[in-house]
This record gives C-alpha cells, sequence and structure tokens, in this order.
C-alpha cells in the first residue's frame, strides 16, 4: 500500500522494534537500509540517537510523536541537508505491537522561509502575522528591544500604552479602512510613533498584507520598521523650507507664519513675545518689557488669548535664557501655578486651562541680536520634549532669521524714508488773509514707502506758490528721489519768481529731472496764488499727470477744476504745458492731494474722485486740520496719501 506513496514509510514492531519495511521514498531520504534488523542496528548513524529515543518514548507511553530533523545524505557536503518533518505512531503488526514512521521532506519549504527571515533580518525590520481570530505571534522579533516591553499577543487596547496618544485612533480607524474590505480587503499601511524602552517616542512604518484562504482571510503578514531618524530628516528639511518661505511684511505678520510652521508639527502651542530694547547685551538696570506679537495653538485646544500688546516685564529668570541663548523646558504640574514672570498673565492662565505639562522658552536670535522669545508649551496627554525634540524647534525658530532679517532690514529703510520725507514736510506758512493746512500718512504696509509729498511757500512779492507730487515706487529710493524733485521744484519757482507761469516751472522740472535721471516716472500739481484787493485770490496752476484740484465752494456742492492734466514728469520733456487759472472767493476751500486717497484696487478711479467731492461737501463747515483728518479716512491705506488745503478767509 505504501510502496508508491510520496511520503518516506517505514514499520518496526517486536521488542528491538525490527525493521519490517521501508519504500522507496524512505530509502531515498534516510539511506537504504536492512530489513530484519533492530532499531539501533538499522540505524547506526551518529544522529540516530535521537530516533531511536523517540521510539522508545512512543513504546513507552503509547502516544504518536511529531519531530522536525535535518538529513545529511553526505556529512561532507553541507550543501546537501535535507530537512524533514516526521511523526511515529503505535501500530499492530502481524509480529505484535509496532510503530509506523511517516515522513515527509520540507527541504524546499524550510529553505524559503530561512530566505525570508534572512532577507528582513538584513532591512532591520519586525515581521509578525495577525491571525483571523485576533491572536498576534511575532516572526522576526525587536518589539521587546525596542520598547523594553514584552510583545502583546493579542490585536486589542492592550497596545495601546505604547502609542504615542494622538496616533491611535488614525491607527485604529486605517485599520478598520483595510480590514473592512469585505471580498476585497485593502493593504494595511500606517506610520505611528511608540515609546521606546528610554521614554521618548519613535515612528514606525507599518505595511501589512491579507492572506486570502478559501476566499476569506486567514491572516496578516505584516512588516514594521523604525523610521525616526528618514523621518526626522523629512520633518527637519520640510520644517526649514517652510520656515525659510516666510513672507511677512512686518514682524507680527511674519512671526504669526512662523509659528504655524511649528504648530503642531513641534509644539501644541507657541507665543512670540518681542523685546522692547533694539540693543543688545539688555541694559542691566533698564525696565526692558516683552510684547505678545504672534500665538498658535493645534487644533482641540482652547483658543488662546487675544493679541492686544500684553506686556511683560523682563524678569531674572527670562534674562538669563536671553544671555544663554539656549533653550529651557520648565515641568508643570497639573493644576499647579506656572512660574512667574515667565509669559504674560493672560499666557499663564490658558496654560492652567489647556492642562500644559511644560514651557519651553527659546531665544529668537537675529545675526547677534536677540530679538525676544518664543513659549511653546506641551498639553495634554503630549509627552514633554526631550533634548532632540527641543533642539529641532530651536533650529526651526532660528532659521527664521533671514525672513525675519528682510522685514527687520525693511522697517529700517522705511523708518529712513519716513524721516527724509517728514523732513522735507514741513508745516505751510501763515498767510494774511488765508488759513493753509497739511497732512501726510504714510501706507499701511511696512513694505509701502512711497514717494508723496506737497510743499507750500511764498514769494518775495506775497505770492503763494502750493505744490503737490507723487513719485512711482514704494521703497527708499522713491523716498529719494521725491526729496530731490521737491526741492528743484521749490528752488525753480523761487528763481523764477511770481512772474514764471506754472507751466514754464514744471517744464523746466521735467528737462531739469530727465538730465539727472531723478526718477522714472512722477506726477506734480504746481499752483500759485495771488491775493488781490478785493479780497479774493487769483489761483493759477499747472498738472503734470496729477489729480485735478478740488474747489469745496463756501456755498453749493464741492467739484473739480477744469483743466485737462499734461502728461507726467520724466516721459517727454520736450511736450508743451498749460497753465489753467481760476478766481476763489472768501469761505472757498482749494483741495490738493495725490491719488492714494481715491484710488483703491476694487474701484474705478472717478468712484473714488466722486466720494471725495460728496465727503468734502458735507465737512466744509469744518476747520482745515479736520477737513483734512475726515477726508483721510476715505483712503483703504494701501498707498501713502498726502493733502494740502487753502482757505481764504473774509468776506466781500
Amino acid at each position: 500500500m505504501f510502496d508508491g506513496t510520496v511520503a518516506a514509510v517505514a514499520v518496526l514492531a517486536g521488542p528491538e522494534d525490527r525493521l519490517l519495511y521501508t519504500n522507496s521514498a524512505f530509502a531515498r531520504l534516510f539511506g537504504a537500509r536492512r530489513n530484519g534488523l533492530p532499531a539501533h542496528a538499522a540505524f547506526p548513524d551518529s544522529d540516530g540517537y535521537r530516533f531511536l529515543a523517540v521510539l522508545d518514548s512512543v513504546r513507552a507511553t503509547g502516544r504518536a510523536r511529531q519531530v522536525v530533523g535535518e538529513r545529511r545524505t553526505d556529512p561532507g557536503a553541507p550543501g546537501q541537508a535535507r530537512h524533514f518533518v516526521y511523526s511515529c505512531s503505535p501500530v499492530t503488526t502481524a509480529e505484535g505491537p509496532g510503530i509506523l514512521v511517516l515522513a515527509m521532506d520540507t527541504t524546499a519549504e524550510t529553505q524559503t522561509l530561512q530566505r525570508y527571515e534572512a532577507l528582513v533580518s538584513a532591512v532591520s525590520q519586525m515581521v509578525w502575522v495577525r491571525g483571523a481570530d485576533g491572536t498576534m505571534e511575532e516572526l522576526v522579533p525587536g518589539w521587546e528591544q525596542l520598547t523594553g516591553s514584552p510583545w502583546h499577543p493579542r490585536a486589542d487596547e492592550g497596545w495601546y500604552p505604547r502609542i504615542h496618544p494622538r496616533d491611535r485612533e488614525k491607527l485604529s480607524a486605517a485599520w478598520r479602512r483595510a480590514a473592512d474590505g469585505g471580498d476585497r480587503p485593502g493593504v494595511f499601511e500606517a506610520t505611528f510613533r511608540v515609546r521606546a524602552g528610554d521614554g521618548s517616542y519613535r515612528h514606525l512604518s507599518t505595511r501589512s498584507v491579507p492572506v486570502l484562504r478559501d476566499g476569506r482571510i486567514a491572516e496578516w503578514v505584516s512588516a514594521t520598521a523604525d523610521i525616526e531618524d528618514a523621518w526626522g530628516t523629512r520633518l527637519r528639511e520640510r520644517l526649514l523650507a517652510q520656515v525659510a518661505a516666510v513672507s511677512g511684511t512686518d514682524l507680527p505678520e511674519a512671526f504669526a507664519e512662523v509659528v504655524d510652521v511649528v504648530v503642531p508639527e513641534l509644539t501644541d502651542a507657541c507665543l512670540i513675545l518681542l523685546l522692547s530694547h533694539d540693543e543688545w547685551p539688555l541694559p542691566e538696570h533698564a525696565g526692558v518689557t516683552a510684547r505678545r506679537i504672534a500665538s498658535a495653538t493645534r487644533p482641540g485646544l482652547p483658543a488662546p488669548p487675544a493679541l492686544r500688546g500684553q506686556r511683560l516685564a523682563v524678569t531674572p529668570a527670562v534674562r538669563d535664557v536671553l544671555v544663554k541663548r539656549e533653550p529651557v523646558t520648565f515641568r508643570l504640574e497639573p493644576g499647579a501655578p506656572v512660574p512667574p514672570g515667565l509669559i504674560p498673565t493672560v499666557s499663564e492662565r490658558w496654560l492652567r486651562a489647556s492642562g500644559a505639562t511644560s514651557l519651553t522658552l527659546v531665544p529668537l536670535i537675529v545675526d547677534d541680536l536677540v530679538l525676544g522669545y518664543a513659549a511653546t508649551s506641551s498639553n495634554g496627554d503630549t509627552p514633554i520634549p526631550g533634548p532632540a525634540e527641543t533642539e529641532l524647534l530651536r533650529e526651526v525658530l532660528h532659521h527664521a532669521q533671514r525672513p525675519i532679517r528682510r522685514v527687520l532690514d525693511l522697517q529700517r529703510a522705511r523708518r529712513t524714508a519716513l524721516g527724509l520725507q517728514r523732513a522735507h514736510l514741513t508745516e505751510p506758512p501763515a498767510v494774511r488773509g488765508a488759513t493753509l493746512a497739511a497732512r501726510y500718512q504714510p501706507a499701511s504696509s511696512t513694505g509701502e514707502i512711497g514717494g508723496d509729498w506737497y510743499d507750500a511757500f511764498t514769494l518775495p512779492d506775497g505770492t503763494l506758490v502750493l505744490g503737490i507730487g507723487d513719485v512711482a515706487g514704494h521703497d527708499l529710493t522713491a523716498a529719494t528721489a521725491m526729496g530731490q524733485m521737491r526741492s528743484m521744484l521749490r528752488a525753480l519757482a523761487y528763481a523764477g519768481g511770481s512772474e514764471a507761469p506754472p507751466h514754464e516751472v514744471l517744464a523746466r522740472l521735467d528737462q531739469v529731472s530727465a538730465g539727472l535721471a531723478t526718477a522714472p516716472l512722477a506726477t506734480a500739481l504746481h499752483a500759485a496764488l495771488r491775493r488781490r484787493g478785493d479780497g479774493t485770490w487769483l489761483l493759477t496752476w499747472s498738472s503734470a499727470g496729477h489729480p485735478p484740484p478740488l474747489l469745496v465752494p463756501a456755498g453749493g456742492d464741492a467739484r473739480y477744476l477744469p483743466g485737462a492734466a499734461d502728461p507726467p514728469l520724466c516721459m517727454a520733456s520736450d511736450l508743451a504745458r498749460a497753465t489753467h487759472g481760476h478766481v476763489l472767493r472768501p469761505g472757498d476751500t482749494l483741495l490738493l492731494y495725490t491719488d492714494g486717497l481715491i484710488e483703491t484696487p476694487s474701484a474705478p478711479i472717478d468712484e473714488g474722485q466722486r466720494r471725495l467731492a460728496a465727503e468734502a461737501t458735507l465737512c466744509r463747515r469744518r476747520s482745515l486740520p479736520d477737513l483734512l483728518r475726515i477726508l483721510q479716512g476715505l483712503s483703504d491705506h494701501r498707498d501713502d496719501t498726502a493733502l494740502l488745503a487753502f482757505r481764504a478767509d473774509g468776506e466781500l
């Protein structure tokens, strides 16, 4: 019956376990054996004692045994080793009680498994199997070495103590999506954090593939690798690239972008505080303060307190952090007060309300100047940051110095330009029979410096000269050109005297500006006012591409004075220009302005002009300073604005 089977078969019987039968498969696997010999004689091999011990056990207990073994047909040739599994079962033979031996060659399967184990060991992966009943078996170990905890044998919440709290639900959801695929289950892939034996968290990546038998999932085979180093490198590169791309045009805006980079990737909350002093080191006895300018919190935490310019006196504890230029972490006990003097009181209350477990102070340094510090926190179940996390946070914040330096340079340039502008924008002179007022407002954005200007002065014969203009550009170059053109126009008007019509003065300014390459483009309006014996004023003016003057009469609606504007300056200096005239009566108001007052991106310029005329009509009885303040409120503050007003006094 056994002669043609693929299984190796042998039968032994009698008190000496004499060999009664072997088939050809047995001879191929174990070599030819002579029937009739006792077992110890039939199997004299050097490792035969193991087989004989199994026979003795079966005979003594009457129970079958299964054994895995290895057989070398040539002990000197390791490559000829054969692997097998065999069973010895009690049977009854014609010669009395006996033992049936069945053996199968498992060489191919064993070598395949050995190769697989060697492969996964070479790539430092843990390999495990999850059964359909939820049992979990570790094939290639590594879990206990990583975590210091023994392998957990069930797929249940017993794994959670080692999984990062904020990764647990994400991990469970990913598993449900893969397992609930019905007849077409998906591959389970996830990246999550596991608490290592030293208390830190490391990122693992796992991939599980279902094994189907008879159309049903029999088990999942999974490989898990420690990817902390690769993950940390990718995170660092990504955050450094994001913080280098910060584009805010002032410090609050720039730091608002910075905190959005580090939250929630590196910390649960981040608050930026800037020092009130630009000098460094800090004055020893000066009352230095720090002001809140930006903050961010991760989703799920209470909203941070509103930024309302709260200040904090710099305490010795904070000063020590800034002087040493190293981050410091303070552990916070639940319910205990926050160490005083580190952050403003409103932020201390927020830390308690949000369950903060730590507070880290990180100095903010640009070049060799300490601007202030960042205060970051871990909250709730978030682990307190270790040295590696704190160092990455410090590096990312330090990497922000390039865009922050750009903002500081822009602010310095703007302060210089504004100082230059205000040095030129002097108070209008006192004029008999009239009142003058002027107002200048820079753009709300620190990136917009502008080249708007105005001027008012009298000639030796009492003629009043008014000027207003706008140099193209929004930088220090535009502000410098503004100063040059204003000074040149003043000099040309004074040298020409009251007999020089306004269009000739502008023509000379155009020639000089073009010849000296003062500016690429500019608009200007030059006007002269002469008081006549009847109390009226004769206005003459010429416009080089500038918005028209607005007349606000003592009675009636405001209107723009007629007269087409000639081309702007620095475009075609040989073009003819024109002078226009109008008589102002007592109580009339003349308004000169720059286009920042009437231009907005969302509406045409004529709509802005209508709004200006309507508002001026309503406010015509206001004093000139009040009138200019109200009218300047019409601007959207995207561009700088200059206004110059003249009002004729007295009655006819």
